[in-house]
Formats: C-alpha cells, sequence, structure tokens
C-alpha cells in the first residue's frame, strides 16, 4: 500500500516547530518534519501527495459522548432550539399539522422553557387547542422530560388514574389534571405507541450523522445508540453496510444495559472491534436533568424545595446492575448529574470493583454538580470525567437557581477536575447540544454563550484553549482506551486529522467562525470541503 505524505499545514503542538508535513502509511504516521526534507527521505519510494494548502492541522477531533442515531433522526423531526416562547413552539406545531394527514404523529425536541420569557412550556390543553387530530409528543432539550397532547395520552393508555412508575413521572397541574408533562421512564408507554422507523429510516439518520459529524471536523464519535436502533446486531450491520458504502467515521459503542444478555450472547468483551468501530463500556443512568429538577441532589433544590430530583435505580438496584456488567469484565458508564447520583454511582463502582484487566475505564457522564469529597472519591478510581462543556452555554444562568449559592464551588467545575488529576474527555451530547466540537471548546474556555461580553459564568473554571482542545483529543483517546495511539501528532499514532481554516489558539472568538477543510480518520480523506 502506497504513503500518503499531507503537506503545507500548520501543525498544532507536534514534532519539530518548523514541521509542516506528515507521511502517512498504512493509516498511522510515519515521519513528521519539513516538506523538503521528509520528500528527500522518501525519494524513489512510491507515495503521492496531498496539499493541505495552509491549514491549520488538529489532532483528529473525537467527541466522547454523543447519540448519532437521535442526531440524524432529529433532521426529519420538529427542532425547537431556536424558539424563544411557548406560543412559537404552538405555531410550529401548528404548521406541522398542516403538512400531515390526520392521526400522523407530530413529533419534535430541543425545546426549552428556561430559555423562554417568561419560562413556561405548553400544556397538554394548549397543545389540544393547536391540534387534536394529531397525537404530539415533544422532547425536551435534556431528553427526560416530554410534552404529549391528549391523543397521544390516550394512544399511550394513560390516564387521570393511571400511577407513576418506579423511575418517572406524570406531571400535574394545580387541579390534579395531567399537564402533559412526562418525566423520566413515565414516557414508557409513548415509546411503544409512537411510529417505529424502518431499517432504511435508522441507516439514513446514521448516514445523515456521522456526514454531519465529518464535515464539522470530528473523526470519531462516542456514541449510544441501542435504545433507538434496537439491537447490537442491527448497530453492526448498519456501521458495516456505511463503510462498504465509502463513509469512514469511527466510532466507540457504549451499550445500553439492557442490552447485555445480547452482547454476552454475542460474546462481546470490552474493546473488541477493529479500527473503524469498537465495542466500550455499557451505560446506565443514575438520574435525570436539572432543568426539569429530575437530576438527583443531595439536598433539595434551591428553587424547589419539595423535591431533591429523580434516582433511576436504587443503591442497591445500581450496585446489582453494576455487578452483572462486571460479570462480562465491562466498565461502567453512567449518567450521573447531581451530587446524590455521583453518590450513587461511585457507590456502586466501589461496591463492583472494575477488573484489573480491562482495557477501558470506567466513565462518570456530565458530573455537573459535585462537591470535594466526591472529587477525592472519584480519584480513587480508574474513571474518566466524561462532560459536556457546552452545556455551560445552555445552562446558566437559570441552573443557579436551581442549584443554589451553596452548591456553586463544585458546579461544572471541569478545572477543578483536571487540577485534581481526574481525566476529563470532552463530547457535546447531541442532539441535545450542538455536534460541532468548537462550540464545546468555546464554552469551556470563555465559560459564556457566543456573543454575550462578561468574564463568564463562574470564570474561576475557564479552560485554557490547549486543555480544551485536549478534551476532544487526547480526553477522548483515554476515554476510549486508546491514548497510546489516538489524541495527537506523534509518530506511531493513527492518522486522524482535523484541518481547519484557521488557528483557533490565539483568540476565543475564532472557534465561533472555524471551517473545517478536511477529515483524515485512519489515513483515508473521509471529508474535503468542496
Amino acid at each position: 500500500m502506497s504513503g500518503i505524505l499531507f503537506i503545507n499545514g500548520r501543525l498544532y503542538t507536534a514534532g519539530p516547530k518548523d514541521a509542516d508535513s506528515v507521511y502517512v502509511e498504512n493509516g498511522k504516521i510515519a515521519a513528521i518534519g519539513r516538506r523538503d526534507e521528509l520528500m528527500l527521505q522518501l525519494a524513489g519510494r512510491d507515495y503521492r501527495k496531498v496539499d493541505w494548502d495552509g491549514g491549520f492541522v488538529l489532532p483528529g477531533l473525537a467527541d466522547s459522548h454523543l447519540h448519532l442515531g437521535m442526531q440524524g433522526m432529529k433532521l426529519g423531526m420538529l427542532d425547537f432550539t431556536n424558539a424563544a416562547s411557548k406560543e412559537e413552539m404552538l405555531a410550529m406545531v401548528a404548521e406541522r399539522a398542516r403538512t400531515l394527514l390526520e392521526g400522523e404523529w407530530i413529533l419534535g425536541l430541543n425545546w426549552n422553557e428556561n430559555q423562554f420569557n417568561p419560562p413556561v412550556a405548553p400544556t397538554r390543553f394548549e397543545l389540544d387547542a393547536v391540534t387534536d387530530r394529531h397525537p404530539v409528543f415533544l422532547t425536551r432539550t435534556c431528553f427526560h422530560a416530554f410534552l404529549g397532547n391528549s391523543a397521544a395520552f390516550r394512544l399511550a393508555g394513560v390516564g387521570e388514574d393511571t400511577p407513576d412508575p418506579a423511575s418517572g413521572a406524570y406531571g400535574r397541574g394545580e387541579d390534579g389534571l395531567l399537564n402533559g408533562w412526562v418525566y423520566e421512564d413515565a414516557c414508557g408507554p409513548f415509546n411503544v405507541v409512537t411510529p417505529a422507523p424502518s431499517y432504511a429510516e435508522l441507516k439514513d439518520a446514521m448516514r445523515r450523522a456521522c456526514r454531519h459529524a465529518l464535515s464539522l471536523g470530528l473523526t470519531a464519535g462516542h456514541t449510544e445508540d441501542l435504545r433507538l436502533l434496537g439491537s447490537i446486531d442491527t448497530m453492526l450491520r448498519i456501521h458495516q453496510e456505511l463503510r462498504e458504502e465509502g463513509l469512514f467515521f469511527r466510532t466507540h459503542q457504549l451499550l445500553f444495559h439492557d442490552f447485555l444478555p445480547e452482547a454476552e450472547g454475542l460474546g462481546l468483551r470490552p474493546g473488541n472491534g477493529d479500527d473503524w468501530l469498537r465495542v466500550g463500556a455499557f451505560k446506565l443512568f443514575s438520574d435525570g436533568a436539572i432543568g426539569g429538577r429530575t437530576a438527583l441532589l443531595s439536598a433539595p433544590y434551591h428553587d424547589a424545595p419539595h423535591t431533591s430530583g429523580m434516582a433511576i435505580h436504587s443503591r442497591e438496584r445500581l450496585v446489582e446492575l453494576a455487578a452483572e456488567v462486571r460479570r462480562l469484565s465491562f466498565p461502567i458508564a453512567v449518567h450521573a448529574i447531581g451530587d446524590g447520583a455521583a453518590d450513587l454511582t461511585l457507590g456502586a463502582m466501589e461496591n463492583a470493583p472494575l477488573p484489573s484487566d480491562s482495557p477501558l475505564p470506567d466513565r462518570l457522564i456530565h458530573a455537573q454538580v459535585l462537591n470535594e469529597k466526591l472529587v477525592k472519591r472519584m480519584k480513587g478510581l480508574r474513571l474518566i470525567a466524561d462532560i459536556q462543556p457546552r452545556f455551560v452555554a445552555s445552562d446558566f444562568p437559570w441552573v443557579l437557581d436551581r442549584v443554589g449559592p451553596e452548591r456553586t464551588e463544585y458546579l461544572y467545575a471541569w478545572k477543578k477536575l483536571i487540577a485534581s488529576g481526574i481525566v476529563c474527555a470532552g463530547g457535546s451530547d447531541a442532539p441535545i447540544e450542538p455536534l460541532d466540537p468548537f462550540l464545546g471548546m468555546h464554552a469551556a474556555v470563555t465559560r459564556s454563550r457566543p456573543g454575550e461580553k462578561h468574564e463568564g459564568y463562574l470564570p474561576e473554571e475557564k479552560l485554557t484553549m490547549d486543555t480544551a482542545i485536549h478534551l476532544f483529543t487526547r480526553g477522548s483517546a483515554a476515554a476510549a482506551g486508546e491514548e497510546r495511539e489516538r489524541g495527537a501528532l506523534a509518530d506511531g499514532y493513527f492518522a486522524d486529522f482535523t484541518v481547519i481554516d484557521r488557528d483557533i489558539t490565539r483568540n476565543p472568538d475564532e472557534l465561533l467562525s472555524v471551517t473545517a477543510k478536511m477529515t483524515v480518520v485512519n489515513g483515508i480523506i473521509a471529508y474535503e470541503k468542496a
């Protein structure tokens, strides 16, 4: 197999200071240096040249936490990301209703009433007033709370006398009637009756998401899609077929815990796979989200003292689930946003320890509300903090009122985690947040939204640009157990390159205008801007 000499790049912290070229062979970096020197070394050898044309070359960016399938499905749903009020949401639902046949479902996602003025979401009755001819089911931006109209409730078989499930709830108004809100696992009956996408639709969603990721400069994603795809076999089949089509996006697959029997039947073990798809940890949930007050706090919410949130599993059950996963030597990746959930999660990891021969670490996903004692416990475990910096831009300032002043010291405290020696990986949680990794970096560095001019929310937690880049390179590689082969521009590492049109290291505002020129994965040019 002939090599490739990539020339005329501005390389980010790689090799000699004047290096501008990289020679790649068999998908790995074989040499880094100046173009003329490398061409002398390669004299008489068979290789081709690719001109980066002055592009700024980063190690291949990898998103440590996303949902490719839902990111692709999002493109076919109502997207309320930019809705500024409940009235705007209702108008969008009404417009969609006019395009559908009677009885067809209206599905939407990414509404956030905290961004509205006033911060109020529609009720079941307001949705009914817009359309009673279509069942409506809408997913909040956190994916832990939902809204439905009466038609959706009827089809789901949920009525006024339906009891709340153990790990969920149906919202009610002051009159005691169902108000349309659905929390956590109470969405189950709705999921049963909403139309299931066909295999072709699922594959198309994955295709769209992977292409979009490559166009943003992402070489890889750590994704959990089984709750959408329905089986490990389907997941493996779709990715194999997409590669055969010539779509080269690398994935690290987290497996939802309900699929443990299928994984065991297939003989899967952590790290199984190839250079394009590898099997990772089993995904568990410990709590919900702060926006819907379902994240589990150790003490009541500051703005709602009647609740401390919601535990998805009891302490005992979480330990049992961890032990079931450990039986196959797998790590666990646990969604834990509140400090109460982090306590439960760390307890499960301590009571069902990670096997010493595991090629992968455990993950504490999100880790948004912590305290000093929890961080000390994290340091005693082999785990990665899987964080989503972009949450800062979405959740502040309203999150301060949710948690109260007594919990701000360790609120989205990425800098404290890194300073304590805990390795952090950077992700988006797309489609909950934009997939663009540079928006995540911007939030990490500025602790603000694009366009805001202030010192940042809890500015003492701002990261340097180098640290922000490392979240999406070395950090993500470490979360996948690949820190010795990916995440850096170095000899012997896989040839993963994110080539962009500008140097982002000097001014964080440049992160808001970045364009990916080329995305190289395992030495293959997977995307090139036309």
